[in-house]
C-alpha cells in the first residue's frame, strides 16, 4: 500500500516558493515566488533581493528615510520571470507567498502565466494591490489563495545512515 500522508502538488510548489524566500536578504520582508509548468514542472523560482552585480552590502535595506530599498530591490515574481531564461512560461502558475504588487502583475501577464497562486493577501487594501487585481482580472490571469491544513514542513538535513 502506498503512503498516504505525501503533501499536494499546490503544497509542494508553495513550499518551494517559501523555500526561495529564504535566500533573501531582506531584514523585514522575505518572498518567494515558484514558476511551475501545466505538467507540474518547475520552470523557475526566484525572491525579493537586488539585481546581478549590485551588493547586498552597498544598497539599502530600509523601508523609511532618506534612502529605501524601494527603488532597487526586485520582486520575487520577476526575479522568477528573470530568471526563466527566456523560456516560454504561456499557461504556467507561479505560486508566491505574498500576493504581487501592480508591477509584478504586469510582468506575469505578459510573460503569459495564467494562474497565480498565493498565502498572503497582507496588503489586499493597498493602491498598487487592488490595480494588481484588476489587471490580472482584466487579463484573464486567475488567482486564489493556496488552502491547506499543513501548518509546516520541516526539512532537515542529516543523512539517512545518520538517523538510525
Amino acid at each position: 500500500m502506498k503512503r498516504q500522508d505525501y503533501i499536494s502538488w499546490d503544497e509542494y510548489f508553495m513550499g518551494i516558493a517559501i523555500l526561495a524566500a529564504r535566500r533573501s536578504k531582506d531584514p523585514n520582508t522575505q518572498v518567494g515566488a515558484c514558476i511551475v509548468s501545466e505538467d507540474n514542472i518547475i520552470i523557475s523560482t526566484g525572491y525579493n533581493g537586488m539585481p546581478k552585480g549590485c551588493s547586498d552590502d552597498e544598497y539599502p535595506w530600509d523601508r523609511e528615510g532618506a534612502e529605501t530599498k524601494y527603488p532597487y530591490v526586485v520582486h520575487a515574481e520577476l526575479n522568477a520571470i528573470l530568471n526563466a531564461n527566456g523560456r516560454d512560461l504561456r499557461g504556467s502558475r507561479v505560486y508566491v507567498a505574498l500576493f504581487p504588487c501592480n508591477e509584478c502583475a504586469k510582468a506575469i501577464i505578459q510573460s503569459g502565466v495564467k494562474e497565480v497562486l498565493y498565502l498572503s493577501d497582507k496588503y489586499a487594501d493597498s493602491m498598487s494591490t487592488l490595480a494588481s487585481k484588476r489587471m490580472l482580472t482584466s487579463a484573464g490571469v486567475q488567482f486564489r489563495k493556496l488552502k491547506t491544513d499543513l501548518k509546516e514542513i520541516t526539512l532537515d538535513f542529516i543523512p539517512i545512515e545518520d538517523k538510525e
